[in-house]
């Protein structure tokens, strides 16, 4: 296989003309040699690297060193850092959300990441939603990092009207909303909802495709195993796309479709996301 050197983006400059892998595209301990190689040939400026990969990847002795190299040959840069949940250290997520922080702010310190992705629960209390999230922000900010607060039909955080009620009672400049097509139709389908969002509140866009109707019943595994290429299922992707560029968002577009069966064709599901999501741009 022939590889064209390209010079490496800059993470923090990275912009509404740029594409992201997803960390869950591809399976989770899927080989960090293939996974950046894919997104290098295929145009992606960057991916996103789940920190329990990348733990293990500097058990191995791959990260920093190694894996600085590896991006570096294939001008791809490490844009994304999945996932800490319960609002982080101050929030329901506790202890274990302190952990998972900890080798957040390693990759941040290491690799000059833009995103770092934060999920709930936040707890009943909007306060203290508001409290911890805002915390979680103010660490990144130490590192550079934006922060996302994505909304999961399957906690407490429902809908983008859930996530911005936090955000915006945390009040810090680098945190936002985490936009994700699946639970936007899989949810409250409120595309007027994400189009009032002011531009700045969105911190991250997640795209995929999917069916109408879910392929199982239970929503975590459908939306972890079952989503497609922009372009390939049944949602309102263009719709979705018009709703995010009148919110003014100039972010970058990350790929996150999770897939049985693209997980068992790497090479191809990745080129699929690739030219889906470009023809919707």
């Amino acid at each position: 296989m022939t590889l064209t050197c390209v010079e490496q983006p800059n993470p923090r400059a990275l912009g509404q003309d740029d594409l992201v892998l997803s960390h869950f595209s591809l399976a989770r301990m899927h080989p960090i040699e293939e996974r950046v190689e894919l997104a290098s040939m295929n145009g992606f400026a960057g991916i996103g690297l789940w920190v329990e990969h990348y733990r293990r990847l500097e058990e191995e002795g791959t990260a920093p060193g190694a894996l600085r190299e590896l991006l570096e040959m294939h001008g791809v840069c490490l844009a994304e850092i999945e996932v800490v949940s319960g609002l982080g250290a101050d929030g329901p997520g506790g202890a274990r959300a302190a952990d998972t922080e900890a080798v957040a702010w390693r990759m941040a310190d290491e690799f000059g990441c833009r995103y770092l992705q934060v999920i709930g629960p936040g707890g009943p209390d909007l306060d203290r939603a508001a409290q911890a999230f805002g915390g979680v922000c103010d660490r990144a900010a130490d590192r550079g990092l934006v922060v996302g607060l994505e909304f999961l039909p399957f906690t407490d955080i429902v809908s983008v009207h859930d996530a911005r009620r936090i955000v915006e009672a945390a009040d810090r400049p680098n945190g936002g909303i985490c936009v994700d097509i699946w639970h936007h139709e899989r949810g409250a389908r409120d595309l007027a909802g994400v189009a009032s969002l002011p531009g700045e509140l969105i911190t991250g866009i997640q795209m995929s495709d999917g069916t109408r109707e879910p392929a199982i019943d239970d929503y975590l595994t459908d939306c972890l195993e079952h989503r497609v290429a922009p372009g390939d299922g049944e949602f309102d992707v263009g719709g979705f796309v018009a709703a995010i560029r009148h919110a003014g968002a100039f972010v970058p577009w990350s790929l996150e479709a999770c897939s049985k069966q693209g997980w068992a064709n790497p090479a191809a599901h990745v080129e699929r996301l690739a030219s889906g999501m470009r023809s919707f741009l």
